[in-house]
């Protein structure tokens, strides 16, 4: 992976958040590519539960300051930045006080997820394309992880379809088991599709419960990762006929060589 450029999106990451597949999984990814040598960035929402002082995050004034146009709305973008310690690896934060100030990541304390997660993700997908735009960094992959970062790949297939600064640039999703229940907001369908999105390519998220975003998700990713064990029989059987390269659930001891291989042999 030397000099490979990869740019993880990541719903969820240790040390930031508590350890859970998602977390975990999007810090050992890019510390493997690191470590062989590859250039990395990472990028999740800045919620309001990550403890700014102990991490030191820091905002990056040049890189905020933009407005995001959500459901008709225009949103600021607040960017802070900060690194994992003893790796040199920076984590760039997506911010926005009305979607991310909130002190816990997608439900409230009675469990309730927040009416507006569809919009975050919406809101993220575009804040993270527009980031890395004026960073002027261009991935070879870009690897998404979570379903707050589901939206990325349909925004890069169709919103920023005609960037070329992304022309190259391959997308690889990794599926997890699933991690809500029940809906988002049944107009997320319509939203995405005020920005352009045709309503044929995004039909799955008119009921958009944790399968069919994945399913969104992986129709418009370059290549697919099972990442968990606990995937359902039904998403599974999704991805393997989708005709998409994917890689089957490799055990944690195991999945630095078999990542590596997918992204030369499959991806690249």
């Amino acid at each position: 992976m030397k000099d490979k450029r990869i740019l993880y999106v990541s719903s969820e990451v240790v040390p930031y958040l508590a350890e859970n597949e998602v977390s975990l999984m999007s810090y050992d990814v890019p510390k493997m590519v690191n470590d062989q040598g590859g250039q990395i960035r990472i990028f999740m929402p800045r919620y309001g539960n990550i403890n700014e002082r102990r991490h030191q995050l820091h905002e990056v004034i040049r890189l905020s300051g933009m407005n995001l146009v959500v459901n008709d709305l225009d949103m600021p973008l607040i960017i802070k930045v900060a690194s994992i310690p003893k790796e040199r690896i920076q984590v760039y934060f997506i911010d926005n006080d009305e979607y991310f100030k909130r002190k816990a990541t997608f439900a409230d304390e009675e469990g309730v997820l927040y009416p507006d997660n569809d919009e975050r993700a919406i809101f993220f997908a575009k804040g993270v394309v527009e980031t890395v735009k004026k960073l002027n960094w261009v991935p070879d992959i870009i690897h998404v992880h979570g379903w707050m970062a589901a939206m990325l790949p349909i925004y890069m297939k169709h919103f920023y379809k005609n960037e070329a600064l992304f022309s190259e640039t391959k997308i690889v999703t990794s599926v997890y088991g699933q991690s809500f229940d029940g809906t988002l907001d049944a107009e997320m369908v319509n939203k995405v599709q005020l920005d352009g999105v045709p309503a044929d390519s995004v039909a799955d998220l008119t009921i958009p419960d944790y399968e069919n975003i994945i399913k969104a998700t992986v129709k418009h990713s370059d290549g697919v990762i099972i990442a968990s064990e606990n995937v359902s029989s039904s998403l599974t059987k999704f991805i393997e006929s989708s005709g998409k390269p994917f890689l089957p659930f490799v055990p944690k001891d195991a999945f630095a060589e078999a990542y590596s291989n997918f992204y030369n042999n499959e991806i690249l």
